[in-house]
């Protein structure tokens, strides 16, 4: 594990304690107050650090080489506007009317009730895209068992609180990497659950490399590896926004592709859906996170 320096340490700390000192308030906030205060602290986060800004609009340049200078600049800094809002939300998500707020693209919860209840589980490949938090609660919402792959935030208490904000919806979260996640996932899947996946970053983990936006990319995986291996359905989900307090989801199924090999069927089932992934964004490139490093390892 990557040893954090002392200064980094105290960042954390400061940030920390500064969100949970904040957070009795910003919970108090309507859904469109906390989207206007949630874009304003983004934009004040694009010109307060230049690190994060400027890795975005590397990638933006990478992924969009024929726009202009300009237009990646609008469409950065529109993305730290929108991860501002998103995080608001999660401090309010108690207050936001749902199924009012979250709708879903025709044929969408059809498409999922109907692999669902084929009994093999489903595995929902999705992406930082939108709010991603209140795409696994709108599904939830719709009486269908939901549990997500996750990866613990930096601080204790910050997993705490993703945590609990998730049980309260009827969200199971399964750890990377803590004991026993592995047994529960494959149990969740065997008991025809709908499992959740953010397959769109580079995050250390088994993984194949894979095309995304001209470049090989890090991929998660082990949600492919689990639909080979269980027979589980596969379906793309994502979300984005319609309005600044109003979002659309939208499923669609992945097909699984039919090779002999099984590493094979899980590089094409990856494959697959981080396609889906790459058009989405280039559909709504202002919602995804660009300040990822996405390819910083190459084959």
């Amino acid at each position: 594990m990557k040893k954090v320096g002392l200064g980094k340490r105290i960042r954390r700390e400061l940030r920390v304690r500064a969100l949970l000192a904040a957070l009795p308030l910003l919970s108090r906030l309507p859904h469109r107050a906390g989207v206007v205060v949630g874009a304003a602290l983004g934009f004040l986060a694009w010109y307060a650090i230049p690190r994060h800004r400027g890795l975005a609009l590397r990638h933006l340049a990478v992924a969009f080489p024929e726009q202009t200078e300009a237009w990646r600049r609008r469409v950065g800094r529109a993305s730290f506007a929108n991860l501002g809002r998103s995080a608001l939300e999660l401090c309010i998500a108690s207050r936001i009317d749902l199924l009012g707020a979250v709708t879903m693209a025709a044929g969408s919860l059809e498409t999922l009730r109907s692999l669902h209840a084929e009994g093999h589980g489903v595995v929902a490949f999705s992406c930082h895209l939108g709010n991603w938090e209140l795409l696994a609660r709108r599904v939830a919402a719709a009486d269908l068992p939901v549990a997500t792959i996750a990866r613990e935030a930096n601080d204790p208490r910050l997993t705490a609180l993703l945590d609990e904000g998730r049980r309260s919806t009827g969200i199971e979260s399964f750890w990377r990497g803590k004991a026993g996640a592995l047994r529960h996932i494959v149990d969740h899947l065997r008991a025809g659950g709908v499992l959740a996946a953010l397959i769109d970053q580079d995050t250390g983990v088994a993984a194949h490399f894979v095309p995304f936006f001209g470049r090989p990319a890090r991929t998660p995986r082990a949600p492919a590896d689990l639909v080979v291996r269980y027979g589980a359905r596969a379906i793309f989900a994502r979300i984005h926004r319609v309005a600044p307090s109003v979002h659309q989801v939208v499923i669609e199924p992945l097909e699984v592709p039919d090779d002999p090999d099984a590493d094979e069927r899980s590089r094409r089932l990856t494959a697959a859906a981080t396609a889906a992934i790459e058009a989405a964004i280039r559909a709504h490139p202002e919602e995804w996170v660009w300040m990822h490093e996405r390819w910083r390892r190459q084959p």
